[in-house]
């Protein structure tokens, strides 16, 4: 039986495996990012979790320190404000690692529904409705890797609903699996 323990065992474990396999990784990542512009290696942004509860989630900062606090997609012109590094860490998807650290605090869960901008009122309205947020939010999850940046809110909501009502260690374990091809093949990201 996969209950909350058991997940969260997963999610410990996992993280912090991944955490010391991608040190070396992240140190060169912060360089990277140190030595193209001014301002902090890492992003840190309120996003909602389990039980509609801010926390700060963490990123490589991919774009510049000017850059508005909305999502991507509402912003004017957002290839404007990514970095070149920036760039490469959005591809890659690079710029995800530091939510393993959320991930080990308990704040996020390896495979779960992303979590929405504190500002996303519309997408987290229709999560409560669905009760999706009533769990961790994912360092991926089922709409993640059924189309991340190129599906609407009510696909998105549709899809955490599925992953919400089939959350199985099986189930996680594949979208595990979609997610790593999917980072290879750089799919389904709007940069």
């Amino acid at each position: 039986m996969y209950n909350q323990f058991w997940k969260r065992a997963f999610d410990f474990i996992s993280a912090g495996i991944a955490l010391i396999v991608f040190s070396p990784v992240m140190l060169v990542v912060a360089i990277l990012i140190k030595l193209e512009s001014r301002g902090p290696v890492f992003f840190v942004q309120q996003r909602m979790g389990q039980n509609n509860q801010l926390f700060a989630i963490y990123k490589f900062r991919s774009m510049r320190t000017d850059t508005p606090n909305v999502a991507t997609d509402l912003l004017q012109d957002p290839a404007s404000y990514i970095t070149k590094t920036g760039r490469f860490l959005r591809k890659s998807s690079l710029d995800e690692l530091p939510q393993l650290i959320n991930v080990v605090k308990g704040e996020m869960s390896v495979v779960g529904p992303r979590p929405a901008l504190y500002n996303q009122y519309s997408l987290i309205e229709k999560r409560n409705d669905r009760k999706i947020n009533d769990i961790k939010p994912g360092l991926t999850g089922y709409a993640q890797v059924s189309g991340r940046d190129s599906i609407s809110d009510d696909e998105k909501v549709r899809l955490d609903e599925h992953y919400l009502q089939q959350m199985s260690f099986s189930f996680d374990i594949k979208i595990i699996f979609i997610t790593i091809f999917k980072v290879f093949k750089a799919s389904d990201i709007k940069a």
